[in-house]
C-alpha cells in the first residue's frame, strides 16, 4: 500500500468508524484492480459484515443480507473492506458531530469540523487508515469533508452509480460517491463501479476551457481560500488552459438568480422526499422500526430540529414537491447545460468551500470574516447547485492555509461527462502538486 502510511491508533481518536475489523484486519482480501488496498464505506450503506445504522440509535440492529451493489463491486475487485464510518446523523448535517457515536475528529486539527455528512469516510482516508472509501452525497457530502480534510470526494452523475443498499433522505438527490488520496485511485474506483473498461490520464491543460462562475461561487471567500483557490487557476493558466470568467444565468421562467432558483429545489425535494424514503427502507428492512420510532429516537439535536420542522412548520405539499422537481429543477438543469454550450467548456471551477475548517459554535455557527454564520447553508453553497442539478463534480486538495487547513478546489462538468471531469481533475492535481498530509501521518 503506498501513501500515507496507516496509523491504526488513531482510528480511536478520530473516532472515525462506528465499526471497524478486530484489530484493523480486513475481513476479506481479494483479487483484482484493487487488491491490496483497504475500503471503508460510510454506515448508511449496507454491508453484509457490519450492522448499517446511518449514524443513528434506532437502527443498531440493523444487519442487511448482503452487500450494497456498489460496496460488493469495489469487493469483487479486490479491496478489503476494514469497516463502516462515521457520519453526521442520517446524513442531515456537514459537520459529523453525531451526538449518538461521538464528533468525527478533522485530522489535520482536532479543535475544527470534519465536514460532513461523510466525515468519517474522509478523515480515514486522510489519516491514512484506510486507502478507500465510499460516501454519499445530497448536497455537498462527499466533496465538503474531502475538501475540509484533504483528500479527493467524487460526486458522479446522478443514476452513474447503483442506489440500491443505500439509507436514503432523497432518492432524487442522493448518491453514492469515492474518496481517495488521489485522482487517480478515485478514477480507479469509478471505473470498477460501472463496470466501464476505462484507462486514466489527466487532460492536457493546452486542451481545457474552462469556466469560472464568480456569483455566488468566487464572492465571500475566506482570505486563505481566496488566495489558494486564485493560485490554482493561474497555475492552469500558465500550462496553457484558458479559463472563460462567466456566471451561470437562469432560464426560467421567474429569472432567479441560481442561488436562489437552488433554493427552490434543494429542501423543497428532500423534506417531500425524506419521510417517504425513509419510510420505505424501514419497512423493507423489516426490523421493527417505523418512520416515528426513527424519529423519537434521533440522538443530535439540530437533526431532531430538521424532523420536527420537515414534518411540521416546513412540510412540503405535493404540488410544492412537483413544482420543485419539474419545473426549478429542469430549468436549474438548463442553466448549466445552457452554460457549458454557450461558454464552450468543458467544466467549471470554483473553491469547493468558501472558507475552510473552522470550530462550530454551541449555536450551530462558524465565524467567517468577521462575523458569525449558520454553518449548513454557508458550507453548502458553492456544493449543493451541482447536487441539484444531478451533474458531476469533484473536489480536488489545493493547498493548505496559513495554519495548515486543507482547502478544496470543486471542478463541475456537464451531466454524463465523468471520465472527461475525471481526466480535468487529474490537470488541476497536476497543477496545484500534492498537500502535506495531516501532521503524525507518513508521506
Amino acid at each position: 500500500m503506498d501513501g500515507p502510511a496507516p496509523v491504526p491508533e488513531r482510528a480511536d481518536t478520530l473516532n472515525a468508524f462506528i465499526a471497524r475489523s478486530e484489530a484493523g484486519a480486513p475481513k476479506e482480501i481479494g483479487d483484482g484492480p484493487l487488491a491490496g488496498l483497504t475500503l471503508a464505506a460510510k454506515d448508511n450503506i449496507e454491508t453484509r459484515d457490519f450492522a448499517t445504522t446511518a449514524g443513528t440509535p434506532a437502527l443498531a440492529a440493523n444487519r442487511p443480507a448482503r452487500n450494497a451493489p456498489a460496496v460488493q463491486q469495489l469487493l469483487d475487485a479486490g479491496a478489503a473492506l476494514l469497516g463502516k464510518t462515521n457520519m453526521h446523523e442520517l446524513a442531515f448535517g456537514i459537520t459529523s458531530r453525531n451526538a449518538h457515536f461521538g464528533a468525527v475528529v478533522n485530522p489535520y486539527d482536532a479543535a475544527v469540523i470534519a465536514g460532513g455528512s461523510s466525515g468519517g469516510s474522509a478523515a480515514a482516508v486522510a489519516a491514512g487508515l484506510v486507502d478507500l472509501a465510499l460516501g454519499t452525497d445530497t448536497g455537498g457530502s462527499m466533496r465538503i469533508p474531502a475538501a475540509l480534510c484533504g483528500v479527493v470526494g467524487f460526486r458522479p452523475t446522478m443514476g452513474r452509480y447503483p442506489a440500491d443498499g443505500v439509507i436514503q433522505i432523497s432518492h432524487t438527490r442522493d448518491t453514492i460517491g469515492p474518496m481517495a488520496r488521489t485522482v487517480e485511485r478515485v478514477a480507479l474506483m469509478d471505473s470498477v463501479i460501472t463496470g466501464e473498461v476505462a484507462t486514466f490520464a489527466p487532460t492536457d491543460p493546452a486542451s481545457l476551457r474552462i469556466g469560472v462562475p464568480q456569483a455566488p461561487f468566487w464572492e465571500d471567500l475566506h482570505p486563505d481560500v481566496e488566495v489558494i483557490a486564485e493560485e490554482a487557476l493561474e497555475r492552469l493558466r500558465s500550462r496553457g488552459a484558458t479559463l472563460i470568467e462567466a456566471d451561470l444565468a437562469s432560464t426560467g421562467e421567474a429569472g432567479m438568480p441560481i442561488a436562489a432558483l437552488n433554493d427552490a429545489v434543494g429542501f423543497p425535494i428532500v423534506f417531500y422526499e425524506c419521510p417517504r424514503d425513509l419510510a420505505r427502507y424501514l419497512a423493507e428492512a423489516d426490523i421493527g422500526v417505523d418512520f416515528q420510532s426513527l424519529r423519537d429516537q434521533i440522538a443530535s439535536a439540530d437533526v431532531i430540529a430538521v424532523f420536527d420542522d420537515m414534518l411540521g412548520g416546513g412540510e412540503v405539499s405535493t404540488e410544492a414537491y412537483l413544482r420543485a422537481l419539474l419545473t426549478h429543477r429542469a430549468e436549474l438543469q438548463a442553466a448549466y447545460a445552457d452554460y457549458f454550450s454557450a461558454q464552450d467548456v468543458q467544466a467549471m471551477i470554483y473553491p469547493t468551500t468558501p472558507l475552510p475548517a473552522r470550530p462550530e459554535n454551541a449555536n450551530g455557527t462558524v465565524c467567517h470574516n468577521g462575523r458569525d454564520e449558520p454553518v449548513f447553508p454557508l458550507y453548502i453553497r458553492n456544493t449543493d447547485p451541482a447536487s441539484n442539478a444531478g451533474i458531476p463534480a469533484i473536489s480536488v486538495p489545493a493547498g493548505l492555509t496559513a495554519d495548515g487547513l486543507p482547502v478544496g478546489i470543486e471542478l463541475a462538468g456537464p451531466v454524463a461527462s465523468d471520465r472527461a471531469l475525471l481526466g480535468i481533475a487529474g490537470a488541476l492535481q497536476q497543477a496545484v502538486g500534492p498537500i502535506d498530509p495531516p501532521p503524525g501521518v507518513g508521506g
